[in-house]
């Protein structure tokens, strides 16, 4: 792995508070086996072969699905994504935060390489138009932009994550500039999108965070079994093309003003793209 790659402070035993484990099991296993549900179906669909894609809404709707059989209630604020080409941006706590994004508006999502690879998962993800990215190949980095760009040019949606890196919620990182560079080279809008985690009365849950050396099986249950948490997503005004001259600027105005910034909840430098 390169020095440049983005990191977080971040770790399970630092950040994440602990849940009892006491009276979770059954409510924990019947909101896996929902999760399980959904994600068969939209398995099932995907490898149906239909004409054309699955209606916008449906998706919507089918990732909303997915986060209330986690157990994690849904609030939505702010106005609708607009169409056409446009590139969304959002700070990354969890795992959650991939079908909350595509909520707002489904898109081809900006994934690490190592995706593709994986079982099941890799062809389903590459059938489903993810662009991949090689973290650990600076020299690829441009490539990856030019088809990002592209995707833009001919009017889809594109997701990312531009820290680079997930955070425990309480603070958060800088984005990374170079997928702003095809929103710029493409002319269209970026969607920041701010996405936080609450459980009951507190401020912030840190629950939902999948960092460090987590695994996905701790994280999903960590998710499962816990009380009360709700998913706080607020798309904020858009970006609108030609505002920004550089993607040094508008990177800088896509980030969504957080509960603090690394310097702040957590001391590590980070080299920026």
């Amino acid at each position: 792995m390169n020095a440049w790659l983005p990191t977080a402070p971040c770790t399970p035993g630092t950040c994440v508070e602990p849940l009892p484990a006491a009276r979770t099991l059954p409510r924990a296993v019947l909101r896996l086996t929902g999760v399980a549900v959904l994600l068969l179906a939209g398995v099932a669909v995907a490898l149906t072969p239909l004409r054309g894609r699955a209606p916008a809404a449906l998706v919507r709707c089918w990732c909303r699905w997915i986060v209330r059989a986690a157990g994690v209630r849904v609030r939505f604020t702010g106005a609708a994504a607009p169409s056409g080409g446009l590139l969304l941006v959002a700070n990354h706590v969890s795992w959650l935060d991939i079908p909350l994004l595509a909520a707002v508006r489904p898109a081809r999502m900006l994934a690490k390489s190592e995706v593709r690879r994986w079982p099941v998962a890799g062809p389903l993800a590459a059938r489903a138009g993810v662009l991949f990215i090689e973290r650990d190949r600076l020299r690829a980095l441009p490539g990856t932009v030019a088809a990002v760009t592209r995707a833009l040019t001919e009017g889809a949606a594109v997701a990312a994550f531009p820290e680079g890196s997930t955070w425990c919620g309480r603070a958060q990182g800088r984005f990374r500039r170079a997928v702003f560079q095809a929103a710029l080279d493409a002319g269209v809008p970026v969607q920041p999108v701010r996405i936080g985690y609450r459980g009951g009365e507190r401020t912030v849950s840190t629950a939902p965070a999948f960092v460090g050396e987590d695994t996905l099986l701790a994280s999903l249950w960590r998710v499962a079994s816990a009380r009360g948490l709700t998913a706080e997503v607020e798309v904020l005004p858009a970006l609108p093309p030609g505002r920004y001259r550089d993607r040094r600027s508008l990177a800088g105005a896509a980030e969504p003003p957080g509960r603090g910034h690394p310097g702040k909840a957590h001391s590590k430098s980070m080299r920026t793209l």
